[in-house]
């Protein structure tokens, strides 16, 4: 049996090359799309500022492997978002926080 792990993984990017109808777009859904409104979850969540230059996708990755894993995995994820969307962007920065450590130390 494998222990199973929690990590929230930050997907950091800033828009490129938005189209015209993109950007509209995301100027309509600004609100929904506030970073106050965010979480983490296997689906992710995407957020973005108000001038439409940068965004963050959080997700929750759960993994028997280590933080590397959990990283490719948020990156897999974000890339196929913003491609199935038509969002290109600069480089991706991406940043994991294991949860489970966090709560073993507490405990």
């Amino acid at each position: 049996m494998t222990n199973e792990h929690i990590y929230r993984v930050t997907a950091r990017g800033r828009f490129k090359d938005l189209s015209e109808q993109a950007h509209a777009y995301l100027v309509r859904q600004q609100p929904d799309h506030d970073i106050f409104k965010s979480a983490y979850s296997a689906e992710g969540t995407f957020t973005y500022d108000e001038k439409i230059q940068f965004f963050n996708l959080r997700y929750e990755v759960r993994t028997s492997e280590g933080e590397g894993d959990a990283a490719r995995i948020g990156e897999n994820e974000a890339t196929l978002f913003l491609r199935t969307l038509g969002y290109s962007s600069h480089k991706l920065k991406i940043t994991v926080a294991n949860v489970s450590a966090m709560w073993e130390e507490q405990a």
